[in-house]
């Protein structure tokens, strides 16, 4: 438990409350659904065969099958209504490679959904220090929805392709008994594939998530800056002043007359009155000397 408490301590899980986190979680979660009623289906439809001859008929053929949907490998035994054997028919179909496609993709995608939230919420710094993890985090978000894209496409097509093999009334044809109208064959339970219906639908949602979740993480990788304008900084550096300005901000004119030569040089000071209560304009007239030229 010290472990744990340490860990949750540590642990930066504000991350899940950002795009970032949030939508990972989310795909962490639709990823469960998504293999999980694929992958865990198991259906059953029911004929019934009923011989002009009654000791003979058989009102109650069941048929089970189940994920990967290897329909050729599934029989059930008919009768015959001429007084032979019972005979061993199978189902047509293999549909297996899309549905184990599709819970692969899901399988992997829950894993790695559960690394990367893994990596946000104790590792985040590290995620961030390079630009090398958002990096790879994108190109494999992006692997993720082009699989997604696919086994959800190919499951879709696979689960209409096993609707069609498993409805009864496409089975009955292939029963030879039925094929003589003294005969009653018909169907008495159809097949649920609710679950199967579902396992479609959460896989188009893991594609939107995973779409979606491609601008987030771009943004972390900073290849934006590459396309997009660069803005200043809203806090810039303030310009030095130029010297001719005072650092108090006012303007203080340079005098034309000062310098080296000689010449009336007035001394600005500040106006007041002297001890003696005259008044002093606060510059000193400096009389300018003369040489005689002789």
């Amino acid at each position: 438990m010290d472990v744990v408490n340490q860990l949750v301590a540590q642990g930066q899980f504000t991350i899940l409350k950002q795009p970032l986190g949030f939508i990972k979680a989310l795909q962490w979660i639709f990823a469960i659904f998504a293999f999980s009623t694929c992958g865990s289906y198991s259906g059953m439809f029911k004929m019934s065969v009923e011989c002009k001859n009654r000791s003979e008929s058989n009102l109650a053929i069941d048929v089970e099958f189940e994920y990967p949907f290897r329909l050729h490998q599934v029989y059930f035994d008919a009768p015959t209504c001429k007084g032979e054997r019972p005979e061993r028919l199978f189902l047509v179909g293999d549909y297996s490679s899309s549905a184990e496609f599709f819970v692969t993709i899901g399988v992997f995608s829950f894993l790695y959904s559960m690394a990367a939230l893994s990596v946000y919420c104790f590792m985040l710094e590290k995620y961030r220090e390079n630009q090398k993890g958002p990096q790879i985090d994108f190109v494999v978000t992006a692997v993720f929805t082009f699989f997604w894209l696919v086994s959800s496409c190919a499951w879709a097509k696979g689960l209409s392709d096993v609707k069609t093999a498993t409805d009864p009334d496409k089975v009955i044809p292939l029963i030879t008994a039925c094929d003589e109208l003294e005969n009653r064959c018909k169907e008495m339970h159809e097949p649920k594939v609710s679950g199967l219906n579902t396992s479609v639908a959460f896989g188009f949602i893991n594609l939107i998530l995973w779409a979606g979740n491609l601008w987030f993480v771009i943004k972390e990788t900073g290849w934006l800056a590459a396309f997009g304008v660069t803005y200043a900084p809203s806090s810039q550096e303030k310009q030095p002043a130029p010297d001719s300005f005072a650092q108090g901000g006012d303007y203080a004119p340079q005098d034309p007359y000062a310098g080296s030569q000689g010449g009336y040089q007035p001394d600005y000071g500040q106006q007041g009155y002297t001890e003696g209560g005259e008044y002093s304009q606060g510059y000193e007239q400096q009389p300018t000397s003369y040489s005689n030229q002789n």
